[in-house]
């Protein structure tokens, strides 16, 4: 699925999803291939409206978002979004997700997950499903 995007996007986002793997033990990811790119849900369950983190490919860039991010606390500002529930934060690098304000995010985001995260079981993951009609995946030349 990732060879659809740019060498450089395709490597951040395989970067990002190694470090999120590490940072969320016992997660189901739930892989959509939808029509704006490709999406990582990290859940304690197969059900999607359990995830409570994601990370999206787009053309350009890499994404994470904190799917009831408006619920936590952001003290730096760093989240962007102004619907009722998802805040998300634009990814420079995979090696963003390092930064103790992130790393700080991500653990709320966790730590509020209901049901709770199982972190004694491995991560599993699941194809959910592929769009047939998609965006492009390169940023327009």
């Amino acid at each position: 699925m990732l060879a659809k995007y740019t060498p450089a996007i395709s490597a951040q986002m395989k970067a990002a999803h190694a470090t999120m793997r590490k940072l969320v033990p016992g997660a189901v990811e739930m892989v959509y291939d939808n029509w704006n790119g490709l999406v990582v849900g990290f859940g304690p369950t197969e059900r999607a409206s359990e995830a409570v983190l994601s990370l999206i490919a787009l053309p350009d860039h890499v994404t994470i978002c904190f799917l009831f991010g408006k619920k936590l606390p952001d003290p730096d500002k760093l989240l962007k979004g102004g619907g009722t529930r998802v805040r998300h934060y634009r990814l420079a690098a995979a090696g963003d997700l390092n930064k103790r304000a992130i790393r700080k995010l991500i653990t709320l985001a966790i730590a509020q997950a209901d049901p709770p995260f199982d972190t004694g079981i491995r991560n599993k993951l699941v194809i959910k499903s592929i769009s047939a009609k998609q965006r492009p995946r390169r940023p327009a030349k």
